[in-house]
This record gives structure tokens, C-alpha cells and sequence, in this order.
């Protein structure tokens, strides 16, 4: 996380205002094509971990084969679309300073490459998760971040024009990691070496479960890159540097939530495929709350001290990066709550319903927000109507996973979404206490975050923390006290 936001100040600074801007929404062109991606991380995801919740080795081999084929097939029709209405888009209707087309066009095609190289990453990282290698998946995220941060030691001494250096070394980056992630799979993983297969009802199953997912990575796609564009057209790339850092902020810190995301999602899967539907509901239950307060703890002192922390940690503060960062943390709080709901919904593999429900309220952000801009409302309404949007989905996840799996939604009020609120309110209302009691000066500032820090973790054990949930977590902190001790 600090190498991360050492690297977005020193690119800003690197590049300039304008330029960042630039990459952002450019490479945000090649994104939008990642729903297709995307839905099929999701589905590969999920048969990977319910073959092993199964132990059915056999059909993983097989299912990992038929994955590759099918990448293959969307990497083609992913191309031709990127160098079709997405070179058009580009010319035509983004807003590109003068002098900048050739270069924003350089950025395009590197940005093209990585996104290639990412999307084949995806089955060789489903298999890791899958088969829960959590250290390596560490090990390997390390690495990249390592290789980020020489990036911005070359960014300083290579002369040449700075934007296309970076798509470039961006690649390179992407490329390496490719290639771990498939040498160390093919190594440890009988099931991962390909081989052309072919499986008509395989194919239909993986394309079924895909084409009805493909409507949750649209609207991840348009609220993220979407509105991104939609930004440009109506402002200037200034407006989409302020948001892509508001972004990687949230992005960075987010990694703590995500990883541990990463861990929880197969056992969820595992528990459906193995019928183990109450030890499944408490996981969704422990590890939306654990999400939640985990984001909550770190995002806090970004919160009441956003102003500062910005200007320490950039030299040029773009501007409404400041309101940005703390709209997109809101949203990312909320956002936090969903995710083992939605792998909940994903585990069964019967969703068209929830998929045409969900991602049709989310596809409405987009015209929603392209309306508000159009009749003056200023950038920042995107962001509103996100968290409105956020909100909102929460609770038609939670309807609609009690038809499917009889999910007890008044249970997860109380024992959830109350005790996070309790919560929150509590930590906060001390938090701004001690702000206004206190002069801002430096030690005051960094005794504010440290004081409110440490009440919020006794905060959130007594009172977010339910009797199961402490017991939890106090065996897991004796165990590793104690495996200490004797080491």
C-alpha cells in the first residue's frame, strides 16, 4: 500500500496533471472492454472452487482447458473491437489536447497489450485462489508492486517522452507477472497445462452462467470507465486526474479488504457445493463484517483528515480530488458489505434472475448520471448517484438471496448491517470529538488518528462484534501467540 501511493504521487508529479489525466481515461477505453473479461474471472472463479469443493480433479483438468479455449475466443473478439469502435471512440469524441493525439494513441495500443496479458493471468490466479495458495498470491502481488516502483525510478531517468515510457513499462510489468503466475501453475498444478479441448455442454454451462453474469461486469464497467468518459466529454482530462486518484486511493486501501476477500470466496463456494448451507451463512456473515471494519479502520483517519494527508502526500493537488476521495471511500464502505453476498448468489449458479435484477438498477447509473451532467450539475453528482446506487443494491442482494438460498435477511440486519452502524457512529462521533477539542497542529493531527484508531478497534470488538464473532477471533489471535511463543 505505500510503495502503491508513492508511486501515483511521483507519476502525478512525473507526468503532470494533464497527462495523468490523459492515461487514465485512455486506458480507461480498453477497460470498458473488460466486461467481457471479467465475466469470465467470475465464472472460472467459481467452477474452479466448486470441482475442489467436490474433489473432483478430473473435471477441473477439463474445465481449465475449456476456460483457455473460450479466453482465446474473447481475446479475439476483444481485439477486434479495441481497434474498431474503440480507435474510433478515441478520435472522435474524447477530449485530447492539442499535440497529444499521437501519444494518446501509443497509449492506446500498449494499453491494449496489458489488458491481453492480464486477461490470460486470469485462469492461473482462479486456480491459486481455488486451491487457497494464499502466500503466493502475496508473494506474487509483492512483486508487481516492487516492479511498480521501479517503473517511477525509470519514469526519472529515461529520456524520453514520459506517457509513452509509461504505457510501456506498465506492459512489462504485466507481461512478467503473466508469466509467474503460468510457470509456477503449470509446475505445481497438474491441471493446468493446456491442452485444446472442447466440451459442448461444458461450454454451455461456463457460457450460460457467463452470458447471464455478463450483466453485473457491464454495470461494473460503466460506473467505473463509463462515467470516467462521460467525465471527459463533458469536462477536461483535469476532472478524470482528480478522480483516478481519488480511485487508486481507494483502490490501495481496498487491497486489504480485497485480499481478504480473495481468501474467504472459495470456502463460501466450497460450503454450497458440499450442501453446508449454515456454516455457509455464518462465513457471509463474519466476513462482511470483518470486510467492512477492516476498510472502516483504515479509511477513517483518510476521512477526517483528507486535506492534509493529500498535501503530504502530493505536491499538486489536482482539483475536487479532495471531495473525491472521500465520496469514493463512502461508496467503497458499502461496497464492501456486498461482496460475499454477491459470491453467495454467484455460488449457486442459477443466476439469470439476480443478474438481470441487480444489473439492471445498476446499468441505470450511467443515463442517470450522463442527464444530471447534462442539464449543469457538476462533476461530483456522479459520485452521488453511485453511492445512492451502492446503497440501495445492498438491499436487493439481500431480497433476492433469500429466494435462492432462504438467506435470513432480518438476521444479517441485526447481527450485520446494526452492529456496523452502532459502530461506525460511535468511532466517528469520538473521532470528530477530539478534532474539535484539539488545535490542529501536526501532533495534535497525529494523536487524533492514533487515539481514534485505537478506540475504534475496542469500539468495534464490544459492540460490531458479536459473542461467535469474538470467540473467533480470540482463537485465532491464541493460536498464532502461541506458535510464536514456541518458535
Amino acid at each position: 500500500m505505500t510503495v502503491s501511493l508513492y508511486t501515483v504521487r511521483v507519476v502525478l508529479n512525473t507526468l503532470g496533471v494533464i497527462d495523468y489525466g490523459i492515461f487514465n481515461v485512455v486506458a480507461g477505453i480498453v477497460t470498458t472492454f473488460s466486461f467481457l473479461s471479467v465475466t469470465l474471472a467470475t465464472a472460472t472463479q467459481r467452477f474452479f472452487s466448486f470441482e475442489l469443493g467436490r474433489q473432483n480433479y478430473e473435471q477441473l483438468k477439463k474445465t481449465f482447458s475449456m476456460t483457455m479455449t473460450i479466453y482465446i475466443m474473447v481475446a479475439i473478439i476483444i481485439l477486434l473491437l479495441a481497434e474498431t469502435l474503440g480507435l474510433w471512440f478515441l478520435n472522435t469524441k474524447m477530449t485530447i489536447p492539442s499535440g497529444r493525439i499521437d501519444t494518446a494513441n501509443w497509449i492506446y495500443q500498449f494499453s491494449i497489450l496489458s489488458f491481453m496479458m492480464t486477461m490470460f493471468t486470469i485462469p492461473y490466479d482462479a486456480v491459486i485462489i481455488a486451491y487457497e495458495r494464499m502466500n503466493v498470491y502475496a508473494y506474487v502481488s509483492m512483486i508487481e508492486v516492487s516492479l511498480k516502483l521501479l517503473i517511477v525510478y525509470l519514469l526519472l531517468i529515461v529520456p524520453m517522452d514520459k506517457l509513452k515510457l509509461y504505457a510501456i513499462l506498465i506492459f512489462g510489468v504485466t507481461t512478467i507477472i503473466t508469466l509467474i503466475y503460468r510457470t509456477y501453475c503449470q509446475k505445481k498444478f497438474d491441471e493446468c497445462h493446456y491442452s485444446f479441448f472442447w466440451d459442448k455442454k461444458l461450454f454451455k454451462e461456463i457460457a450460460g452462467y457467463s452470458g447471464w453474469n455478463l450483466f453485473g461486469s457491464l454495470a461494473g464497467v460503466f460506473n467505473d470507465q463509463g462515467i470516467n468518459m462521460l467525465l471527459n466529454v463533458f469536462f477536461n482530462p483535469v476532472i478524470n486526474a482528480a478522480r483516478g486518484i481519488a480511485f487508486q486511493i481507494s483502490n490501495t486501501i481496498n487491497l486489504f479488504v480485497s485480499n481478504f476477500s480473495t481468501a474467504v470466496n472459495p470456502q463460501i463456494i466450497k460450503y454450497y457445493a458440499q450442501n453446508e448451507r449454515e456454516k455457509m451463512q455464518i462465513l457471509v456473515f463474519q466476513s462482511s463484517k470483518f470486510s467492512y471494519f477492516l476498510l472502516f479502520v483504515l479509511t477513517m483517519p483518510v476521512l477526517l483528515e483528507t486535506d492534509l494527508i493529500l498535501s503530504l502526500w502530493l505536491k499538486v493537488i489536482p482539483e475536487y480530488v479532495v471531495l473525491f476521495t472521500r465520496l469514493v471511500i463512502i461508496m467503497v464502505l458499502i461496497d464492501s458489505l456486498s461482496g460475499p453476498l454477491i459470491t453467495s448468489a454467484l455460488a449457486t449458479g442459477e443466476i439469470k434472475y439476480y443478474q438481470i435484477i441487480i444489473g439492471g438498477f445498476k446499468l441505470l447509473n450511467l443515463p442517470i448520471c450522463f442527464f444530471l451532467l447534462s442539464i449543469g450539475y457538476p462533476p461530483q453528482t456522479t459520485m452521488y448517484v453511485a453511492i445512492v446506487m451502492s446503497f440501495f443494491s445492498l438491499f436487493i442482494r439481500l431480497s433476492l438471496l433469500k429466494k435462492m438460498l432462504y438467506f435470513d435477511v432480518m438476521k444479517y440486519v441485526c447481527d450485520v448491517l446494526l452492529r456496523i452502524l452502532l459502530s461506525s457512529l460511535l468511532a466517528y462521533s469520538l473521532a470528530l470529538y477530539l478534532q474539535f477539542v484539539l488545535d490542529r497542529t501536526i501532533i495534535n493531527l497525529i494523536s487524533i488518528v492514533f487515539v481514534s484508531s485505537i478506540f475504534s478497534l475496542v469500539i468495534i470488538y464490544f459492540t460490531g462484534l458479536s459473542k461467535r464473532d469474538r470467540g473467533f477471533l480470540n482463537t485465532i489471535v491464541a493460536s498464532k501467540l502461541l506458535k510464536r511463543s514456541k518458535s
